[in-house]
């Protein structure tokens, strides 16, 4: 497999969460990408009522960071920095 550049990643990243944002906009709520670190962890923003929302991890691990992992398999974590 060929090195990603930065540009190809965030590309690939911002694209996963273009797939599933209508659903978070759906319930009035947003991602906002953040940082993708050095190990390979991206980390996110739930903005909206997505912040405050009691089903929040869920939806991280079985929509944001399945879509994610999906577009770029390098990834190991994805994890929430809203109530961090």
């Amino acid at each position: 497999m060929g090195i990603i550049t930065d540009r190809e990643l965030l590309s690939k990243i911002e694209g996963a969460l273009d797939e599933i944002r209508p659903y978070l906009e759906a319930d009035e709520g947003d991602i906002k990408l953040i940082e993708v670190t050095d190990d390979m962890v991206v980390k996110v923003k739930l903005m909206g009522a997505c912040s405050s929302c009691n089903v929040s991890m869920m939806t991280m691990k079985s929509g944001v960071e399945q879509a994610i992992k999906r577009a770029v398999p390098e990834i190991k974590e994805v994890i929430d920095i809203t109530s961090l």
